[in-house]
Formats: C-alpha cells, structure tokens, sequence
C-alpha cells in the first residue's frame, strides 16, 4: 500500500508530467495510461514520436477482461515484476510467464522457433480471452499476431510494447495492423516496465471506475 509521503511523490510527478507534455490528444481514459508509461520511464517521447497508441476498444476491453478474472500472459518475468501484485489477487487474474519453462528451450528447437515465440504458442488457452503483455521480445509479438491470423486463439488485448533494434518498430506495425484490440507505440523504444506500467494503470482505472 502506498504511504502517504509515498503518494503525495507520486502525485507531484503526474503534475510535473502534466505540465511538461500540455495539450494532447489522448482521451481521459488513455492518459493515464500514457502517463503512467511517462512515470516509469521518465521518457516524454511516449507522448511523442514513439507515441502510444490505442486500438479504439483497447481500454475497455482490458479492463472489463481483468474484471472478470482473465489471465494475463507476459513474454518475460521483468513484466510481473513491475505489477503492482495486490492487483491480480483483487481480481483472480492469474498471471503467467513461460520462459522459464525447463522443456521450453527443446520444444523451441524442434518447432525451430525462438524461446520467446514458444512460450506464446504452448500458452494458447491462457491467452485465449485474456490479455497478452509484451514488453521484451518482438518475436513473442509476431508469434502472437500469427497466433491469431491462424485462429488458435484471440486474445480480449494485446499489450505490444516490446524494445529493441531487430523487429521492433516492425513486430508493432504489424500490431496496429492486426485484427484485435491493441495498445502499443511507434518505434524501438519500449520494455518490460512500460508493458508493466500499462497493466496497472488498466487496473488503476478499473479501480476508479467500477
């Protein structure tokens, strides 16, 4: 729980960042989760050239799908580790990250894909109706879209905010491309604590607005 002092930091920071970025576009459920990217990562180009960007039912999407208990599936632990942990037990929102998974790295082997992309795979059912959280791998990313284009499962929200120099920018244009709901941003930038900061401020609404 946060302490007062604790909060009133918190507070000051959501102003400063107010103040510094002005007048934008975003609605007033998509920026607090704009924001709240801003706060973890003191990076402003999250409202700017690497902007994020919302599918028109993303928001809503995520946060009625945690209400009612959907799991959520991440690329890497890095993701689960920036959540605010009360969150996912308020809600019976069962959190799951399989690269860790000791048969995962044969199994990648023998499909000829890369950890990442098979720990998305063998989580079909999770994601099915829950909400994947990219924040590391484009790889994950891609093989989840093609997940999707194959009609194994469909996912209520795709959180694709992965970083990197290989398939980044390009695993999230295919994203936005896509046939399902999405927030993700423009470019390289990006990582676990931007996908994490995402996922509570989905909560953080859905506590306000219940």
């Amino acid at each position: 729980m946060q302490t007062r002092k604790g909060q009133n930091i918190e507070d000051e920071s959501m102003q400063i960042i107010d103040n510094e970025v002005g007048p934008h576009s975003y609605d007033k459920m998509e920026w607090p989760i704009v924001r709240r990217v801003i706060h973890a990562t003191a990076d402003f180009d999250f409202a700017g050239k690497n902007k994020i960007i919302f599918h028109k039912n993303a928001v809503m999407n995520g946060i009625t799908s945690l209400k009612n208990g959907c799991s959520i599936v991440t690329d890497v632990n890095g993701v689960i580790g920036g959540l605010n942990k009360q969150n996912p037990k308020d809600f019976g929102n069962k959190v799951i990250c399989n690269i860790s998974d000791p048969n995962l790295a044969e199994q990648a082997k023998q499909e000829n894909k890369t950890r990442a992309q098979m720990s998305m795979r063998i989580a079909a059912s999770e994601i099915n109706g829950g909400i994947v959280v990219i924040g590391n791998a484009p790889t994950a990313l891609l093989e989840v879209i093609q997940m999707i284009n194959e009609n194994i499962t469909k996912p209520s929200l795709v959180i694709g905010i992965p970083v990197g120099f290989v398939a980044a920018a390009e695993s999230k244009e295919k994203l936005r491309e896509s046939n399902v709901s999405f927030i993700t941003n423009v470019g390289r930038k990006g990582g676990s604590s931007c996908a994490a900061s995402i996922v509570n401020a989905l909560y953080k609404i859905l506590k306000e607005n219940p």
